[in-house]
């Protein structure tokens, strides 16, 4: 896709990820609507973008919110979705009171869904559209201390390549990138702490923000950032048992990190 003919609803905007996406892909020439539920940041990164961005205060996780988000893209001429607004939640799915499961699936999952459909009949009927989802490592190497973000995550791939394969015949193009660990105000110390002990990698929101923007340019279907997490998915899905085995080893470290209940 031309960036300089895109016209992109980005929801999440004002976290680390969604930020740094909104100027590089306003630096590549698209317009930028802004969405997220900081209204104060939001209202600055669209200031910041210049004179053609909008920006709306949406809480996705409820209808109403999705309405609202779904007027505004119409409004505002959208031909591209990315869904990259999402929580995290690092505990024992045991020590996890239930509204905190239930936000991780409405926020990471629900909603991604809902606005995808509430937007695809208006995305289909432009020349050209793409929707991207922004999943996660953990959506194809599902990982103890997660369990409810990488149901999230897992149903978001499914999803993505479900509905790729459904819009084969149309001009609507579905993405889904799978980064590895981001270094953002979103991962909590507990989350610092156990990467430092797994010695897990992690990269820059610059270093991902530059990797959608290049998929978005290709228009082709899924992305797994970082290496070694890649194979791993790869493995994970192959040879399941493996990982099992392996990740088996890890789990006293995730114990010992986890947030009490």
């Amino acid at each position: 896709m031309q960036l300089n003919r895109a016209r992109i609803l980005l929801t999440g905007a004002s976290g680390g990820l969604g930020q740094e996406l909104a100027r590089q892909l306003a630096g590549a020439g698209a317009a930028l609507l802004v969405a997220g539920r900081d209204h104060a940041r939001l209202s600055a990164l669209a200031a910041s973008l210049g004179a053609g961005a909008g920006c709306v205060c949406a809480d996705l996780d409820r209808a109403a919110g999705v309405v609202a988000l779904a007027g505004a893209a119409h409004a505002f001429g959208v031909n591209v979705l990315i869904n990259n607004a999402g929580v995290g939640a690092f505990g024992l799915l045991e020590s996890q009171p239930w509204p905190t499961i239930e936000r991780v699936l409405a926020t990471d999952l629900v909603a991604p869904i809902h606005l995808t459909h509430a937007l695809l009949p208006w995305l289909k009927a432009q020349p050209q559209a793409a929707i991207v989802n922004i999943g996660s490592t953990f959506g194809s190497l599902p990982f103890p201390g997660f369990a409810a973000y990488s149901a999230a995550k897992a149903g978001l791939r499914g999803f993505s390549q479900a509905l790729r394969r459904e819009l084969a015949d149309s001009q609507v193009a579905v993405i889904h990138i799978a980064p590895r660990a981001i270094d953002t105000p979103l991962n909590s110390e507990a989350v610092n702490a156990l990467n430092r002990a797994l010695k897990s990698r992690s990269d820059s929101p610059e270093h991902v923000a530059r990797q959608v923007v290049a998929a978005l340019r290709r228009g082709d279907g899924e992305h797994h950032f970082g290496f070694p997490e890649r194979l791993f998915a790869w493995l994970n899905g192959v040879a399941p048992s493996l990982v099992d085995r392996g990740l088996a080893n890890k789990l006293a470290l995730v114990k010992q990190h986890s947030p009490s209940p």
